[in-house]
């Protein structure tokens, strides 16, 4: 054994993708993290239960190395346990494969795998009549495929995550973070795996990422237990990534239980998703000082497939662009505040519209859009003339489909072109549409 250097099969793991290998991973992390060094895990298939990372530490993944992560429920650390939270839609049950919580300096790095074994926990029931799209239906116990709290200087730089059975990179209340070159390639289709999840996270640099997630790409929120440990998410970039989802490739929110500040978005292609950059308030936090800019792609609405419980709608009806600030439900509880947003040269294939709404008493301001260049054209196989805003008391309701919608918005400032394609046309959908706004400034135009 090389000084500094903790290679797993020297603490007797089993590289043939059946044993349960936690125990000798273990040992060798925390041997690493009292005298600070590398964990190797070389080519091979190991299989493991949960793993506790610790300070100091770099998890390194050879090429040709799987780590697999048990999908037995014995096997998981349910960490979730160790706080309370009643928002229902978070889902923090099921545990996670990598956890690490209250550390220091840790990396996980390398040319290898961690295997999520996501699809064995999905199936597709073909709710949605041979369209092939709608979110599949969950078999089994699937736990997060990370778990990565209060970590100050972390890193994850270019392994390869596939198949999350749940979200994949959560990092909660963590500093000093840089996400690089790293690929993570779920099934397009699974429910909750989403990608890259910065909750309640400050300085934090995400780059050169390939993403592919059925939920959304890279979303930053605050949600509720780590808002009242940590605060809120600010001073986040997010640069030259390719996205691949079934809900939006760039988000924030909805979980705003903490403020939400400090965000630059460039230089990303969004793939086929069903919105492009999508920012929620719901929970009364402030969500202020994002911009956006240089992103090309195309987005689009997906079958959702009818059940006998209501629809299992994916979120979004290919929307290039969403800032909404509405009530969560029938409660009514102050959503929060969206301020001081730019986006500017968005290049947008869209089924949808623009679509920037709040309430009376939660209106947003300070919206500048300028040097779009969106097309409005079909798709899909599905059909428009709907506006989404779930999870929320509006929920999904017909409605006219123009290229920019506002309501209870101030002081907004939309430039750019549109170009309308079959069945889509200015006279049938229109260009703008404003309810209840002031200060407005359009300078958009068709472009034949």
């Amino acid at each position: 054994m090389g000084e500094g250097i903790f290679n797993i099969i020297d603490y007797g793991a089993v590289p043939d993708g059946v044993t349960n290998n936690a125990q000798a991973i273990q040992k060798a992390i925390d041997e690493a993290s009292g005298r600070g060094g590398r964990v190797v895990v070389p080519a091979g298939r190991f299989l493991s239960g949960t793993l506790v990372l610790k300070s100091h530490i770099d998890l390194h993944l050879e090429k040709g190395a799987v780590l697999i992560g048990s999908l037995k429920e014995e096997d998981i650390l349910d960490f979730a346990k160790l706080f309370d939270d009643d928002n229902d839609c978070t889902g923090w049950d099921g545990g996670c494969f990598l956890f690490a919580c209250h550390e220091k300096d840790i990396t996980i790095s390398g040319e290898g795998e961690i295997w999520g074994q996501g699809e064995k926990v999905f199936f597709d029931d073909n709710a949605d009549n041979g369209a092939h799209e709608c979110p599949l239906q969950v078999t089994a116990f699937r736990p997060r495929t990370t778990f990565l709290e209060d970590v100050e200087d972390l890193t994850i730089q270019d392994i390869t995550i596939r198949d999350a059975a749940f979200w994949t990179l959560h990092m909660a209340g963590c500093r000093h973070v840089l996400v690089k070159d790293i690929r993570i390639l779920n099934d397009i289709r699974g429910a909750n795996n989403d990608g890259i999840d910065p909750d309640c996270c400050q300085d934090v640099i995400i780059t050169g990422c390939l993403v592919r997630t059925g939920d959304d790409a890279i979303v930053v929120k605050s949600t509720k237990p780590m808002a009242a440990r940590y605060g809120g998410s600010q001073n986040i970039v997010i640069s030259n990534c390719i996205l691949y989802s079934r809900d939006s490739g760039l988000k924030i929110g909805t979980e705003t239980h903490g403020d939400i500040r400090n965000l630059l978005m460039s230089d990303c292609v969004i793939c086929d998703c069903s919105r492009g950059v999508g920012i929620w308030a719901r929970d009364g936090a402030v969500i202020e000082d994002i911009h956006v800019h240089h992103l090309t792609g195309s987005v689009r609405k997906y079958a959702d497939g009818m059940r006998a419980a209501g629809p299992a709608m994916w979120w979004g009806n290919g929307e290039p662009i969403f800032i909404d600030a509405t009530y969560r439900n029938s409660e009514r509880r102050y959503p929060g505040r969206i301020q001081n947003i730019t986006f500017d040269h968005i290049f947008m294939k869209a089924e949808s519209s623009i679509f920037i709404g709040g309430e009376a008493d939660a209106r947003v301001g300070g919206i500048s859009l300028t040097d779009l260049q969106i097309t409005l054209c079909s798709q899909g196989t599905q059909p428009s003339g709907y506006f989404d805003e779930q999870p929320s008391e509006r929920n999904v309701y017909p409605h006219a489909i123009p290229a920019v919608y506002a309501r209870c918005a101030d002081q907004i400032t939309v430039c750019g072109k549109v170009r309308f394609t079959e069945p889509y046309s200015m006279e049938k959908n229109g260009l703008v549409m404003l309810e209840d706004c002031t200060g407005a400034r359009i300078e958009l135009a068709e472009e034949k």
